[in-house]
């Protein structure tokens, strides 16, 4: 096997290396909800007076 390829120097790697070690590591990211999650999140139609009523009358 040959020598290995020397790495040349990269200044965006310095920089974030260098924000890391001062700044610390970012904080992990999260999936974006689905557009089918997000209409499970908030129903489609408010309750009504009356649905919100009778509710309360049943327990």
């Amino acid at each position: 096997m040959g020598k290995a390829k020397k790495r040349a120097f990269s200044i965006t790697k310095a920089v974030k290396r260098n924000a890391r070690d001062r700044v610390g590591t970012p904080k992990p990211s999260f999936p974006l909800p689905t557009t089918r999650e997000k209409a499970a999140a908030k129903p489609k139609h408010k309750e009504t007076l009356v649905d919100l009523l009778t509710k309360d009358d049943q327990s």
